[in-house]
């Protein structure tokens, strides 16, 4: 029985909603009374007027047993990615991360020397990122452990980017490659459960450095908007993948009030990722489209800029921007159109 229910009160289930249902239901009368906010909820970070700049400010929570498998995952690795997780929000936004809090909970299992251990990934994270520990807060846990990092950055004005600037005839590019943290998941819960099976077996992990790496130590983009800078490209609309392709485009669509169209053939998924996919009997990109955790860049761009994205090989163009009444679509190798559905993870859906 819900926490209502025995009130006599109509009750709705979490899971009806989904994660950003459930946002949309909780923020919807929510107004902006200061000046100074110029952004509220809604994109991959608030944005504050500084001044000659905007702050840019985002919160991201981990949580075991949900987000992270300590069996598998090292602290020192879940420390790195705490911190990454939050920095790739101020690249979904065009900025630079400068500073982050961290919260934590932990029950009594957890060690001093266990935290040092998440700590050290932590500071790794800063050291790489140029990103200060500035604060947080730390607090006792009835089980498990649960981690809050809120990340600061700033951007110039005339260089900030929404979810919610794509334009018809836009391009539609990502960075990297995607699926293969989704894959990495995949192997580390087999490993675990025939380790369960027989705990005299050790991990056959051979040959997956890469897919393990993008699942467990992933890097936010950084790298991709420094080359936009640097090509004097600034997109019309971004976010960064954490959800899976699909659900992405469906935010910038939705955002933008466009209609999006992606390619299976240019679905980038690296080589790696597709040997295990096949070995998994799995579809590459269905994992592309609904793995999630690849934290790639996602974003809008002028045709005006083509020249200069095609000749770089860490942009992919995977599609075109419509008109909304055309919808979201996905047109298969060969060649059949297919509306677009989000299928992400989501971590409030059963």
């Amino acid at each position: 029985m819900s926490l209502l229910e025995d009130k006599g009160v109509n009750t709705t289930p979490i899971s009806k909603l989904g994660e950003f249902g459930l946002i949309d239901h909780l923020t919807k009368n929510i107004e902006i009374k200061n000046t100074s906010s110029v952004k509220g909820i809604g994109d991959d970070a608030a944005v504050i007027d500084m001044g000659e700049r905007y702050q840019l400010v985002s919160t991201d929570l981990l949580v075991e047993g949900v987000h992270f498998d300590l069996s598998y995952m090292p602290l020192k690795h879940l420390g790195y990615k705490s911190v990454a997780v939050n920095v790739s929000d101020i690249c979904a936004m065009n900025g630079a991360a400068k500073q982050i809090t961290v919260g934590l909970a932990m029950s009594n299992r957890f060690t001093v020397e266990a935290l040092d251990e998440l700590y050290e990934g932590i500071k790794l994270a800063c050291a790489h990122y140029g990103v200060d520990l500035v604060g947080g807060d730390t607090t006792s846990s009835t089980a498990g452990l649960m981690i809050s990092v809120t990340v600061l950055g700033e951007v110039e004005k005339e260089s900030i980017v929404y979810r919610s600037g794509a334009k018809v005839n836009d391009l539609v590019v990502c960075t990297g490659d995607l699926g293969a943290a989704y894959l990495g998941l995949q192997l580390l819960n087999r490993e675990k459960e025939m380790f369960k099976e027989n705990p005299t077996m050790q991990p056959d992990l051979t040959g997956n450095d890469y897919v393990l790496r993008r699942q467990l130590k992933p890097e936010a983009g950084v790298k991709y908007i420094d080359i936009l800078k640097e090509l004097e490209i600034v997109p019309t609309s971004m976010i960064d993948i954490s959800d899976g392709l699909s659900s992405e485009v469906l935010h910038l669509a939705k955002s933008s009030n466009v209609g999006i169209t992606i390619h299976e053939d240019k679905i980038p998924v690296d080589y790696t990722a597709m040997n295990l996919a096949n070995e998994f009997n799995m579809n590459p990109i269905f994992c592309a489209l609904s793995g999630g955790e690849d934290y790639e860049l996602l974003f809008t761009v002028s045709q005006a800029h083509y020249d200069k994205l095609k000749k770089d090989a860490d942009f992919t163009i995977v599609g075109y921007v419509t008109d909304a009444s055309e919808g979201n679509n996905f047109i298969a190798n060969d060649g059949s159109s297919h509306p677009l559905t989000a299928q992400g993870w989501d971590a409030m859906k059963k």
